[in-house]
């Protein structure tokens, strides 16, 4: 759907909505102890046609938001959810990179709190209207903002129950959930319907959420390229992740002015994971006050290398597949002994594919291919060890 007046008459139906669940290995106590925390990230679905416009309205801002960046000159500073042809793995190397050839500096990683979730509607309207050159919203782009800031979403646990589609089984869904009918007689009739009633947040997972996130950033990338390039510095963004890297004493300086300006866009720093490192040069080269983290690989001046929260959680993740795949390997032999037939062996390929370099993609592979493009010999030492790792826990009886 392009046309303009079409997208303003346009109901948007509710998003379908999700929450993935995982779990990070966090160091905590005095000790450093590894411990597993849940984190929970909502995720949410338009439907086939507003998918539609959302992508077809990404790409006329995309055009707009690209060829901005390039006139202000931030189009190496702002990394993620823009067509570059690279991973976090190369934006991590570029960084570390960066690091390198500048000696002695300073190095503040900050995290935005609850980015998505905090996006304040009035600031976004006000960005998206100024990138059009425009004092006010054209009435289909006020549609696509309003659809996304005043949306409704409806679970999808209960959105399948409601219409009788498997959770357990989602292959046998229908292409199509329910007409427009069916929608207005049972899905609203349900009261399944949650209005999102904040004057803040958009939702994670339409195609256009990802442009509006960078594009909500504008002024704060060109206020803090404006001041890192004063200085000399480099000045790195990756969606919520942002990365100075300054002269030795300047760093404070440069924190105070990151909290300061996300401020304005009513945004907040998470000072529980701000990291501050130090990097020298001395006869024995470059050397960090301590390792640096970002984007998933530690830094310390002379190595790259894989967090160990990475490692520990791959492992608590091989062991568990490992000890499923034994029970299940156990039941069916039970029930195959039953029949009188012959017990089968554990599908030990099945394993190394999922949890070694002898898979296609996974963690193991992942972490090779980090280590041929980043020149770390440091992270193919810690892989190595994980082969011995998996093959004692299939061994275990």
């Amino acid at each position: 759907m392009k046309d303009p007046g079409q997208v303003s008459r346009h109901s948007f139906y509710p998003f379908i909505e999700f929450t993935i669940e995982s779990f990070k290995v966090k160091r905590t106590g005095p000790e450093g102890k590894l411990k597993r925390v849940q984190k929970l990230r909502p995720i949410a679905y338009a439907s086939h046609v507003d998918c539609h416009i959302y992508s077809y309205y990404s790409l006329q801002l995309t055009k707009k938001y690209e060829q901005e960046i390039g006139r202000r000159n931030l189009q190496n500073c702002i990394l993620a959810f823009r067509s570059l042809g690279k991973s976090n793995v190369d934006f991590a190397f570029d960084a570390f990179e960066s690091i390198r050839q500048f000696g002695d500096c300073e190095v503040v990683a900050l995290d935005v709190t609850g980015f998505f979730d905090n996006l304040n509607h009035a600031l976004l309207k006000n960005a998206w209207a100024s990138l059009l050159g425009q004092a006010q919203l054209p009435a289909d782009h006020y549609a696509v903002f309003r659809s996304l800031t005043k949306y409704s979403t409806v679970n999808l646990e209960l959105l399948y129950a409601l219409l009788g589609v498997s959770m357990h089984n989602r292959d046998t869904a229908p292409a199509r959930l329910c007409t427009a009918d069916e929608f207005r007689s049972r899905v609203r009739g349900s009261k399944l319907i949650v209005k999102h009633t904040l004057d803040k947040g958009i939702p994670q997972g339409s195609p256009i959420s990802a442009l509006l996130s960078n594009l909500y950033m504008l002024e704060y990338d060109a206020a803090m390229k404006a001041f890192i390039d004063s200085v000399g510095g480099h000045y790195f963004r990756y969606c919520d992740d942002i990365l100075l890297i300054v002269p030795p004493g300047v760093k404070i300086e440069a924190e105070a002015l990151a909290v300061s300006e996300i401020g304005k866009l009513q945004l907040e720093i998470n000072p529980k994971k701000t990291d501050r490192v130090d990097f020298s040069v001395t006869g024995c080269g470059q050397i960090a006050s301590k390792p640096l983290q970002y984007l998933g690989f530690l830094f310390d001046g002379q190595r790259i290398l894989l967090r160990s929260a990475s490692l520990a959680r791959y492992s608590e993740r091989m062991r568990a597949g490992v000890r499923l795949a034994k029970a299940t390997m156990n039941k069916r032999n039970a029930a195959r002994e039953d029949r009188g037939e012959v017990a089968r062996p554990l599908f030990r390929k099945k394993l190394n594919s999922q949890y070694s370099h002898l898979g296609r993609r996974n963690f193991i592979t992942y972490g090779y291919d980090a280590a041929r493009r980043m020149e770390s010999q440091a992270i193919r030492k810690q892989l190595r060890v994980l082969w011995k790792r998996l093959q004692n826990e299939i061994e275990a009886a």
